[in-house]
């Protein structure tokens, strides 16, 4: 802790707590309530690099995909009202995903507040059920302390998004006082009891199954889950857009539990006798819209561990429910060591192929020139192991998801909370936490162009992403719900898109435009050479719909069902 007292501004008090905290790049969008702000970060400029965004928006997922990224809050600075409005979606965001992030906000000045001033909100009642916590900062002499405790909120126990408001007064008035320590991060541990009681359910099981997810875990948090899982020989699957958990090249991975689940494993978690859900919140997506478990009190005995106590017997009681940190429950669980009678073994290479099969021979394929699958393993391919591949919201995310093998921790940033346009800035900000990995950012057109703005940000500040646009000139998820709910009735799901590979130019970035899938090698390597941030427009065909139906059978499906129906009452 610093013990200088010398004057400052608010701005400098702000920004010197940053750098106490350990920040070394934060995210925004300019603003005059806060320039009190951006002078004490061009003093802190050799410390802290400033990634300026084009929309609040996409600052706000920049900063929450780094956070999921890293594991520190990543920080994020908008205006007052449109600024903070904006932003909204990344803090809502950010708080479904459990990534930490602090938003600090401009505010009206003191004097001001309560007469509706230009551009004011009340950010406690905006931002209130959205965040881990959310305040005003009235003093200059108080930072400290609200800063100190906006980073141990936003990393402890179930992490997640803080809102700071700051009056522009108060960033300009002078105060003396003492710099804060560096945060600590405070999670809880399993203890002896519960784990002896894990271990005796999980032995005792017959038909065992481990679902993973959540924030919070490290590189040694999940060496250690690995060695559990291996150690008792279970089946692991990951939840929804936490694929990354778990190397999906290992024998143990048995596919993801989400959006568009492998049937046969849907039919084995429901036929699970014993469900070890560790850090999954058992959300909707995840439970296929909460028919793989029954609520309150599923079929299956859950043992349920979550680093937020408030999730345990949310929705489903538990045989048992641990409150605990990731890596501290994956330390104690791979101290149990290797049963002396390991016996799922065959049951877990049986679900392995049944995942290898899902990847394989149980895809039909899709209509059209170009083939998502062939792509993704492309990628794979050509890419180094250790890519990380970004994704919004979209019926294009399936294949992603269902073909790509995630290798290792944090080759994933995905939105639990399936908001669009996620994809472009989760990119940015992983690209921005590291330089030397190599980042795809993997689009629908629709998400594209939600946040394709941010093209500009990945070209000013040099960050070569790869962003991968699948382009069937629809809203593919709405207008697959359209067809199977009112067939021939389709209305507002169509648009009109540019050419994306001249407008990546346009921007500076390298464009590419693919209608065959031929042709995507040959372009990647194009993109790769460029060393700019790159584009590459892939072109399919608007029926291939799923990995799994088209829209042509969607749309045959329901008439038939509409036809029976009235027939039905007639």
């Amino acid at each position: 802790m610093t013990n200088s007292l010398k004057s400052r501004t608010g701005g400098e008090i702000l920004v010197d707590q940053l750098k106490i905290h350990g920040v070394q790049h934060a995210f925004c969008v300019p603003g005059e309530s806060y320039l009190a702000v951006l002078d004490a970060l061009y003093g802190a400029r050799d410390t802290i690099e400033l990634i300026v965004a084009r929309q609040d928006g996409g600052a706000g997922f920049m900063a929450g995909a780094y956070g999921k990224m890293t594991g520190k809050p990543g920080i994020c600075f908008v205006t007052r009202g449109p600024g903070a409005t904006n932003a909204s979606i990344a803090v809502h965001t950010a708080f479904q995903d459990s990534d930490p992030m602090i938003l600090f906000v401009g505010q009206v000045a003191s004097d001001q507040v309560e007469r509706e001033a230009f551009q004011e909100m009340d950010y406690r009642r905006m931002f209130g059920q959205m965040t881990k916590w959310v305040a005003q900062i009235d003093r200059a002499d108080r930072i400290p302390e609200y800063v100190s405790h906006a980073f141990h909120t936003a990393v402890s126990g179930r992490p997640g998004p803080v809102v700071l408001a700051l009056p522009e007064d108060m960033l300009t008035s002078m105060a003396t006082v003492p710099d804060a320590g560096c945060f600590k991060t405070v999670q809880a541990s399993p203890n002896p009891a519960d784990m002896a009681r894990l271990k005796s359910l999980v032995g005792a099981a017959e038909r065992p199954m481990v679902i993973l997810g959540g924030a919070g875990w490290n590189a040694q948090g999940i060496a250690d889950l690995r060695a559990f899982v291996e150690n008792f020989e279970l089946p692991a699957g990951c939840s929804f857009r936490f694929q990354d958990l778990y190397d999906n090249r290992l024998p143990n991975y048995v596919g993801d539990v989400g959006i568009g689940i492998n049937p046969l494993l849907a039919a084995r978690v429901k036929d699970a006798d014993v469900i070890l859900a560790i850090g999954a919140r058992l959300g909707e997506m995840t439970t296929s819209g909460y028919t793989l478990l029954t609520s309150p009190v599923p079929t299956q005995k859950l043992i349920h561990i979550h680093n937020d106590p408030n999730e345990l017997g949310r929705v489903y009681q538990g045989e048992l429910l641990i409150a605990s940190g990731m890596n501290e429950f994956a330390a104690a669980a791979q101290a149990l060591g290797k049963p002396t009678a390991p016996k799922y073994a065959a049951a877990t290479k049986q679900a392995r192929a049944e995942y290898e099969t899902w990847q394989g021979s149980a895809y039909k394929g899709m209509p059209g020139k170009v083939e998502l699958r062939e792509i993704i393993r492309t990628m794979e391919a050509m890419l180094p192991e250790d890519t990380v591949y970004t994704n919004g919201a979209g019926n294009f995310s399936g294949w992603l998801h269902r073909f790509h093998r995630y290798t290792g921790h944090r080759t994933q940033l995905a939105p639990t909370a399936g908001s669009m346009g996620y994809g472009v800035p989760a990119a940015i900000a992983a690209k921005t936490a590291d330089r030397k990995r190599t980042v795809v950012s993997f689009n629908g057109d629709g998400c594209y162009m939600m946040n394709g703005q941010e093209l500009a940000t990945a070209v000013h500040h040099e960050l070569n992403v790869i962003f991968v646009i699948v382009n069937n000139g629809i809203y593919g998820t709405i207008r697959m719900h359209q067809e199977r709910d009112y067939p021939e009735r389709v209305h507002g799901t169509s648009f009109t898109n540019p050419d994306f590979a001249a407008l990546a130019k346009a921007y500076g970035a390298h464009g590419e435009t693919v209608t065959e899938t031929a042709q995507f090698a040959d372009a990647l390597k194009r993109c790769v050479a460029s060393g700019l941030p790159s584009v590459i427009e892939v072109v399919i065909d608007p029926n291939a719909i799923t990995t799994q139906t088209t829209i042509s059978a969607l749309r045959e499906k329901a008439l038939k069902q509409r036809d029976w129906k009235a027939a039905s009452f007639n």
